[in-house]
């Protein structure tokens, strides 16, 4: 087997277990080509022939795979999201083990499924792909202010951000969602594709990363204490049975978005801080990303 390993050398701890998971892997006659960056070589130019090999591992947080997911959308090469990041947040949802040995059997496995990722373009031009969730106001607020403490805090540096900033901006939102134009007004705005966040929270009842549509999420709320109840509506949903997210949120479904916002917003994509602002638009690329996924991560995800 040829395979191509994104090594994000900043991502994390910098534990280095991603070279556990490439000696637990290696066989006879393997292949396993690791490329690195600390940020300042785009990972662009360490998949311009992604193509030649088997599969990509893409080792760091969620921002590296969403990346590494964007670039390769659409050409059918098996991605393995690593965890080698703070959160992690998409191999938890995918039900992936953390072990680096258990991966290198998960991979070994070839269980394979293609996933909906989106696309984002923010007002400057630039593009940039999401796997989980995007969006713009006060979850971009808490991305940025929990920068500087991930490494120390690990997750808990987005739980200690948010208690730092309970009054955070709200702005009128123009949206157009498939066509159909909205006005709202609230904290922020989510585009949801995998629901579920930080401490097993679900944001939106349903979770359906494959089937076309995002989960387009207002925060209606005035302040962070009005969002209270929809957390704890999130928490009491891990079964599937509290659908209901009370009125702090108002949530649409669409395919092509576009967001603008008065005052403008800061905009974020699966924990990465852009320093960008609205307006965006959006659009879901429709089971363009392919997972190696957990046998628990089939059974989630697999069609009934």
């Amino acid at each position: 087997m040829k395979l191509l390993v994104i090594n994000n050398l900043a991502s994390g701890f910098g534990e280095g277990s991603v070279y556990d998971f490439i000696r637990s892997f290696a066989r006879d006659g393997d292949e396993v080509c690791v490329r690195s960056t600390d940020g300042t070589t785009d990972v662009r130019d360490l998949l311009g022939d992604a193509e030649e090999f088997d599969a990509v591992v893409a080792s760091g947080g969620d921002g590296t795979v969403a990346s590494v997911a964007y670039l390769l959308a659409e050409t059918g090469i098996p991605l393995l999201p690593f965890p080698a990041g703070t959160a992690n947040l998409l191999a938890m949802i995918l039900a992936s083990p953390a072990e680096p040995h258990a991966l290198a059997h998960l991979m070994r496995e070839q269980r394979l499924m293609d996933f909906d990722i989106g696309e984002i373009e923010l007002s400057n031009g630039e593009r940039f792909g999401f796997s989980m969730i995007a969006g713009a106001g006060y979850d971009a607020a808490i991305m940025e202010g929990a920068e500087p403490s991930k490494r120390l805090l690990g997750p808990m540096a987005y739980f200690s951000a948010a208690l730092a900033n309970p009054l955070p901006q709200t702005s009128k939102f123009k949206l157009d969602l498939d066509g159909e134009h909205v006005e709202s007004e609230g904290l922020g705005i989510l585009l949801v594709n995998f629901s579920k966040i930080q401490f097993d929270i679900t944001v939106t009842h349903d979770n359906e990363p494959r089937d076309g549509v995002f989960d387009v999420v207002v925060l209606k709320a005035q302040n962070a204490f009005e969002l209270i109840p929809a957390l704890l509506a999130g928490l009491l949903d891990r079964g599937g049975d509290f659908p209901e997210r009370t009125g702090s949120l108002e949530i649409h479904r669409a395919r092509e978005v576009r967001v603008e916002a008065d005052p403008p917003m800061e905009v974020q994509y699966d924990g990465e801080a852009t320093n960008l602002t609205t307006p965006f638009t959006a659009h879901i690329m429709r089971r363009a990303a392919r997972f190696f996924v957990s046998e628990e991560g089939w059974s989630l995800f697999a069609e009934k």
